[in-house]
C-alpha cells in the first residue's frame, strides 16, 4: 500500500515550512515536498523578513535564526535620472529585542534553518522532487503524484505552497493563466562589502540595518521596485517590473538592473562591492483580484500559489507565513471533525480574508492596475516632484513665494482638469 499521511505541502518556502511546523507540532503526519536542491534553493526575495508572523510560530526565533541584521531604518526614494527624493524612518527602538520590526536574510541559509525546524517536529521533508500533479477521486484532492518512481503519495490534505505560478493550482481549475501585468520578474544580486564600510556608508551601528526602495527612474517609470538592503557583510540589490512592462518595453531585466546599480544615487553605495550571486524569480504583483480560489475538498492553496503579496508595502513572507498558520488552523479542526471537504476547510478562507492579509490587499486593489494603465505617475509625477525639490531648496535670490508659484504651474502644465483627476484617481486607490 502508497505511505499514507494527514497532510502533504508542496513546497518549502515560508507559507510552506510555516504550515508543516504547526501541523507537526499538533502532532499530525505531514510530508513536505521542495523541487529545488534544499529549501531555499529555488525561493528569492529581496530579503526582508518580518518579526510579528514567525515569532507567534518560534517565540524568539531570532536568537538562534541565521538572520543578517535587524532593520533600524526604512527608506523610500522616488528617483529621476540624477536625483532622489527621500522619505523613510529611523529609530532606534527597532534596534531592540522587544521592538524588532524585521530583519534582513539570505533566503538559502533562511529557508533550510526554517524547514530544520520543521523537522524536528516530525515533518518528512524530500527535496529534489516535483510534483507533477494532484490526485483526485470523487471531486476531492486525495494525495499527489510525484516524478519518483511509485512516486503517488496520500493525504488527507494537500496543500499548495509552491509558488506564484502555481501549476497544480491551474490544473485543479483554481485559476486561469496569469495575466503578464499580474506578475513581476525580480532580478537580485548579493554583493559582498566589508561590514565597517556597510555601517560607514549607511550610517548604521554594528549589527544594525537598512533597506531602502526606489521608484521611479529605477524602473524607467515602469510599474515596480528597485532595493538595497544591508546584510552582515553583504548588500541585496534588485529591480523588479511587470512582465508586461518588460514585454512592452523590450527591457531585459539584467540591463535593468545594470542600469539600477550605476545610478548615480546608489553608485557611491556599493562603490567595490564583489558581485557574489545573481538570482531570478517571480512575485505575483495582481493583488487582491487575483487571488484564486483557496479552498476545496482536500486542498488549501496559501503564500505566493494564492498572489498573497502586498505590492504597495513590499510585504509578502509575512503574509506567507500568516497564511501558512492558517491553513494548520484549518487543517486541525478538520482533523477533529473528521471531515476534509471544502466547508470545513474554507475557515482558511475566511480567516485569510479577515486578517489583515484580507484587509490590506483589498484596500489597495486597484492600485497595480491603476498605475499600469497610468504611467504619468511614475514617468511623470515623480520626475516633475524631483524638480520641484531642487528649485525650491535651491537658494539664488529668487523669492519663496514665487518658486511656489513656479512649482504649481509646472504641475499645471499637464491642464488642471487632468492633474486633479490624475491626484483624485490617486487618492482613491490608495485611501
Amino acid at each position: 500500500m502508497p505511505e499514507r499521511f494527514d497532510v502533504i505541502v508542496v513546497g518549502a518556502g515560508p507559507a510552506g515550512t510555516s504550515c508543516a511546523y504547526l501541523c507537526a507540532k499538533n502532532g499530525l503526519k505531514v510530508l513536505q515536498i521542495e523541487r529545488g536542491e534544499y529549501p531555499g534553493a529555488k525561493n528569492v526575495m529581496g530579503g526582508v523578513l518580518y518579526k510579528q508572523q514567525l515569532e507567534e510560530i518560534i517565540p524568539e526565533f531570532w536568537k538562534e535564526a541565521p538572520i543578517e541584521r535587524p532593520i533600524v531604518e526604512q527608506r523610500m526614494w522616488l528617483l529621476d535620472e540624477e536625483s532622489a527624493i527621500t522619505l523613510g524612518y529611523k529609530g532606534q527602538a527597532w534596534a531592540n529585542e522587544e521592538n524588532y520590526n524585521n530583519f534582513t536574510i539570505l533566503r538559502a541559509k533562511f529557508d533550510q534553518w526554517f524547514a530544520k525546524k520543521a523537522q524536528e517536529q516530525g515533518v518528512t521533508l524530500i527535496n529534489e522532487t516535483v510534483v507533477d500533479a494532484c490526485l483526485v477521486e470523487n471531486g476531492k484532492v486525495v494525495g499527489v503524484r510525484t516524478d519518483r518512481p511509485d512516486g503517488d503519495v496520500y493525504a488527507d490534505v494537500v496543500v499548495l505552497a509552491d509558488g506564484v505560478n502555481s501549476l497544480l493550482a491551474k490544473q485543479l481549475g483554481f485559476h486561469e493563466e496569469i495575466e503578464p501585468a499580474q506578475v513581476a520578474l525580480t532580478v537580485m544580486e548579493v554583493l559582498n562589502l566589508p561590514a565597517e564600510t556597510i555601517n560607514e556608508r549607511f550610517n548604521l551601528e554594528d549589527g544594525q540595518g537598512c533597506t531602502i526602495e526606489m521608484f521611479g527612474d529605477a524602473t524607467k517609470g515602469h510599474l515596480g521596485t528597485a532595493f538595497l538592503y544591508t546584510n552582515k557583510e553583504s548588500l541585496n540589490i534588485g529591480v523588479g517590473t511587470t512582465l508586461s512592462s518588460l514585454v512592452n518595453s523590450k527591457m531585459k531585466p539584467y540591463d535593468l538592473l545594470e542600469y539600477v546599480k550605476n545610478h548615480p544615487i546608489v553608485k557611491p553605495l556599493i562603490k567595490g562591492a564583489e558581485e557574489a550571486e545573481y538570482l531570478a524569480h517571480l512575485i505575483p504583483e495582481g493583488g487582491y483580484h487575483a487571488i484564486p480560489k483557496l479552498v476545496g475538498d482536500g486542498v488549501i492553496v496559501a503564500g505566493d500559489a494564492a498572489q498573497l503579496v502586498n505590492g504597495i508595502h513590499r510585504e509578502g513572507s509575512n503574509m506567507a507565513m500568516k497564511s501558512g498558520s492558517f491553513a494548520a488552523e484549518a487543517i486541525l479542526l478538520a482533523k477533529q471533525t473528521g471531515k476534509y471537504t471544502e466547508e470545513v476547510l474554507d475557515i482558511y478562507r475566511e480567516k485569510v480574508y479577515e486578517s489583515f492579509i484580507g484587509k490590506d490587499l483589498k484596500k489597495y486593489k486597484d492600485a497595480t492596475e491603476t498605475l499600469e494603465n497610468h504611467p504619468q505617475y511614475l514617468k511623470e509625477y515623480i520626475p516633475m516632484l524631483n524638480r520641484a525639490a531642487r528649485t525650491f531648496f535651491t537658494v539664488d535670490g529668487i523669492s519663496k513665494q514665487e518658486k511656489q508659484k513656479g512649482i504649481f504651474n509646472m504641475f499645471m502644465e499637464r491642464g488642471k482638469i487632468r492633474t486633479v483627476q490624475d491626484m483624485y484617481r490617486a487618492w482613491k486607490v490608495m485611501k
